[in-house]
């Protein structure tokens, strides 16, 4: 597995939510998590997120899983090193888990990439 989650801007969430809750249940996936204006969908872990986003441009978000935390750490440098755009450097995101280390990088199109490792260590 080389994706951890994906999302994207919607421009209506209270909507969209609605829409999703809905034609996800027959899945299993349900509404996991939500806050700052983000929700997000899954089974086991939430997976899926869409987001209010700010009317203008719909960016989108793709998480790629890394297998330990220096390989988040060596992301996020290639990715400085090859032009991208810090948009959070690593370190660990204990609203998401105790254990969530990412870094966020925007691309040359403005969407953010992210590696992320869910391992203590």
């Amino acid at each position: 597995m080389i994706l951890d989650h994906i999302g994207g801007s919607v421009s209506d969430l209270r909507k969209s939510k609605a829409f999703y809750e809905a034609a996800l249940a027959p899945l299993g996936i349900k509404l996991m998590m939500e806050f700052d204006g983000a929700c997000g969908f899954g089974k086991d872990a939430p997976q899926f997120w869409i987001d209010g986003g700010d009317g203008t441009k719909l960016p989108s978000h793709v998480a790629f899983r890394a297998a330990n935390r220096a390989e988040v750490d060596a992301f996020y440098d290639a990715a400085l090193k090859a032009g991208g755009k810090d948009n959070g450097a690593p370190g660990l995101r204990e609203i998401y888990h105790p254990h969530y280390y990412g870094a966020f990088i925007l691309d040359p199109d403005g969407n953010n990439i992210e590696a992320v490792c869910h391992e203590s260590e």
